[in-house]
């Protein structure tokens, strides 16, 4: 500014309307590297991937599961987290701010369903699928997520396998070689769990989500759900984890394609014990980047599990 003022004042000769004009255009150049620092600082926030996760109801202890999660999330530099909590009349909320239900998903790119609970209103289940098969939301669900909304087909459709009884659906397993078996619907027993630590054995390492992970990592004492039931549709199953009940390695984490939506579910997360898993939280947050964006950015951390040991972060102190 000073030069241009110096500028004036040693061109005397020069008309009231130049002198005018080139004020003006002095003044515009610096308008355009203002919005550029604006745009710049922007486009710095708008990098984050916009989440949201609902709650609200379930039989598990949602309370403690969404901001432990959340924190995660957050804490990894990559997402901005929401909540939305769907609750039952009179019941309280939980621990951390929330937007309202049902919520505005045009502001999220992904989904994550910590939700085990009645019917969310037609309108919003309506929505919510069209918005992830046109491929502008992700989702992703985890552990008890899949007990609910058993006559709602699309849902059982994006999940792919969920806890059912027998008679509902089909049932996916790989056995001792490696070999992926289908059972019918009506065959073998329905869905149940087992209660341990148990080893994750990786049966897609290309994946985007899986690929860098060890072939063979141990997770943190946590429910196994096995014979779990659906239309088993698209499905890519990503990792196993053997069951000493069934005998057999169960899915445990897997991608469904639906339209141009990207799912991601996993059993894994009973409890924030088995959570606090490394392994677990670096697959969440690698299934969210994924089902947000068909890409993942987030790194392998040096201290995730090894094949005979599991690897927690510590408890938060109360």
């Amino acid at each position: 500014m000073l030069s241009t003022l110096t500028f004036f004042l040693v061109a005397p000769d020069l008309t009231k309307n130049m002198l005018l004009n080139l004020l003006r255009m002095f003044m515009a150049s610096q308008l355009v590297v203002v919005g550029s620092l604006a745009e710049s600082a922007s486009a710095g926030t708008g990098d984050k991937i916009r989440v949201l996760i609902i709650d609200g109801q379930h039989n598990h202890k949602w309370r403690e599961t969404t901001p432990f999660l959340k924190q995660q999330l957050e804490k990894s530099g990559r997402f901005s987290v929401d909540v939305s909590s769907n609750l039952k009349a009179n019941d309280k909320p939980g621990d951390v701010p929330t937007v309202p239900f049902p919520p505005d998903l045009t502001k999220y790119q992904v989904v994550i369903s910590n939700y085990n609970g009645a019917a969310w209103p037609a309108d919003f289940r309506k929505t919510f699928e069209q918005q992830v098969r046109d491929g502008k939301l992700g989702f992703v669900l985890f552990h008890a997520a899949n007990n609910c909304f058993s006559d709602w087909p699309e849902f059982n459709r994006m999940v792919g396998m969920a806890w059912r009884n027998a008679k509902f659906g089909d049932r996916l397993y790989l056995d001792e070689k490696g070999k992926t078996v289908r059972v019918p619907k009506g065959e073998g027993s329905n869905t149940g769990e087992t209660n341990h630590p148990y080893a994750i054995v990786l049966r897609d390492t290309e994946h985007p989500i899986s690929k860098g992970m060890p072939g063979e990592w141990m997770h943190a004492k946590d429910q196994l759900m096995h014979n779990l039931r659906g239309p088993v549709e698209d499905v890519r199953v990503l990792a196993t984890a053997f069951c000493p009940q069934t005998k057999v390695h169960e899915p445990i984490v897997w991608t469904v394609a639906f339209g141009k939506g990207r799912i991601v579910q996993t059993p894994m997360g009973h409890d924030v014990f088995a959570m606090r898993c490394v392994g677990f939280i670096t697959t969440m947050e690698r299934s969210v980047e994924w089902a947000a964006t068909g890409k993942v950015s987030v790194s392998i951390p040096d201290n995730f599990p090894a094949a005979a040991k599991a690897s927690q972060i510590a408890e938060k102190k109360k």
